[in-house]
């Protein structure tokens, strides 16, 4: 027999739903420094901490392809040994809708093909906010960073976004 809390509950639970559009992701982008500061330590280690705010455009398929890519990182450096960071990246649309991702990474130091010190910097990141039609954003993955320059970074995310659209 179907009640009245019943056929409420299922009133409920429709309007509830949503339908989810999972779909994979690649977003690269060459961002530049805007703005950075620095505290080294002065006890010889070569040691240092750099907060850092980086821009560029973000290229690749899915909802945050064409749009401004900030980053807000914090990078703990240890010349010769490696390096961590973390921070948030922002991504900013055209319609002025922002997604906002966490990351963190492992930088690796290694030996280059041409013998040079080089560093293998790879991690995650993950959907951690939204506003407009970024809002119900969901997702993660990888993250590899390149050095192209002394000042650039070239940043590749993989993994999948989830926009989840009310039925």
């Amino acid at each position: 027999m179907i009640t009245w809390p019943r056929i409420a509950a299922i009133m409920l639970f429709g309007v509830a739903t949503t339908a989810l559009h999972a779909a994979p992701m690649k977003i690269e982008a060459l961002i530049s420094p805007k703005t950075e500061s620095r505290l080294e330590f002065a006890d010889g280690s070569k040691h240092y901490v750099l907060a850092t705010q980086r821009e560029g455009k973000a290229a690749g398929n899915g909802p945050l392809a064409g749009a401004t890519m900030l980053e807000w990182g914090m990078h703990d450096v240890f010349p010769g040994s490696g390096a961590n960071g973390n921070g948030y990246l922002v991504f900013s649309t055209g319609d002025g809708d922002l997604a906002y991702l966490k990351y963190q990474f492992r930088a690796v130091p290694v030996a280059g093909s041409d013998g040079k010190p080089r560093n293998l910097i790879h991690g995650f990141w993950e959907v951690v906010g939204g506003t407009g039609k970024l809002t119900a954003l969901k997702g993660g993955g990888t993250v590899r960073i390149d050095t192209p320059s002394a000042q650039e970074r070239r940043w590749v995310l993989e993994g999948e976004l989830i926009e989840a659209a009310a039925q």
